[in-house]
């Protein structure tokens, strides 16, 4: 479960706490009455975001979810652990056929499908991985090659369509004159025919800035849930009705902190997100909704 300290961390608790202690000089709420309204508080909350850890060394880049399985991925190496209590499975290994960046997976109808990139090389390639989730033979390929949009870093499937990030960066990392606003959301067809694209908003941009939109995946409730690079935020957006600009909802302060998330699509009445902690080689699940 999502613990208070990590409120602290994302800088939610401390607000509230601040908040709370100006209005009880204002209104003189009693010290006794004072705890138990944010004890009262803190356990709402609670409600809002639960969360369960599993320590993996190898928890740097992205993780996948199906039924049973979460899969670590991490630039070359793919590693398969039970749910249920995080026990090793499987492993992958790909760095003696080149494999340098996977940067995410998502699991769709028995099959691994895992961003691949060139990253931070220039110009930017990328490629989508096939495996067997159930064995982790990588089964096929489809290369972008050097595409117009960016070096992709995550992929989705909803209603007969991919939904696809792909990123670009500022400063040192930035690819023939484009920054971070060059960062894309495309619809292709399952056959990867390109059939719309969209841009970040502003707001999003400048918190993704210097790097970029590092992960992504598709609720059941029509949103798309987006992260950056590092930041312990999930950014709520939806496809806008008119223009070109993804639509901005929301940001969900998360124990997760940015780079490749993946839904649990088992989960049907709320929003459950597998995501990392690199700095602490945590995978974090938490229940956003």
């Amino acid at each position: 479960m999502l613990n208070f300290t990590k409120r602290f961390k994302t800088g939610e608790g401390f607000k509230f706490v601040v908040l709370v202690l100006r209005m009880s000089k204002m209104y003189h709420m009693p010290g006794k009455f004072l705890f138990v309204f944010l004890l009262f508080s803190v356990v709402l909350s609670e409600k809002a975001f639960s969360q369960k850890e599993f320590q993996v060394k190898e928890a740097k880049q992205a993780v996948a979810v199906d039924k049973g399985h979460f899969y670590v991925i991490n630039n070359s190496t793919i590693h398969k652990y039970t749910k249920a209590d995080g026990k090793l499975v499987q492993s992958w290994d790909g760095s003696e056929r080149g494999i340098k960046h996977l940067n995410s997976g998502v699991v769709i109808k028995g099959k691994l499908y895992c961003a691949n990139s060139n990253y931070p090389e220039i110009p930017m390639a990328s490629a989508v991985e096939i495996f067997d989730a159930k064995t982790l033979q990588h089964i096929g390929n489809h290369s972008f090659g050097i595409n117009n949009h960016g070096s992709l870093t995550w992929l989705d499937q909803k209603d007969g369509f991919w939904y696809i990030g792909f990123a670009h960066y500022g400063g040192k990392e930035a690819s023939e004159g484009r920054d971070v606003r060059w960062t894309s959301f495309v619809k292709y067809t399952l056959d990867w025919k390109e059939v719309e694209s969209w841009i970040f908003p502003k707001n999003i941009v400048e918190l993704f800035t210097p790097k970029s939109n590092s992960g992504g995946a598709l609720g059941g409730d029509g949103l798309l849930y987006l992260t950056g690079h590092d930041r312990p935020e999930i950014y709520v957006m939806k496809i806008p009705s008119w223009g070109y600009t993804l639509e901005y909802v929301k940001t969900i302060p998360v124990g997760i902190h940015g780079q490749g998330i993946a839904i649990d699509r088992i989960v049907k009445d709320r929003v459950v997100v597998y995501g990392i902690n690199r700095a602490e080689s945590t995978v974090v699940v938490e229940d956003i909704k």
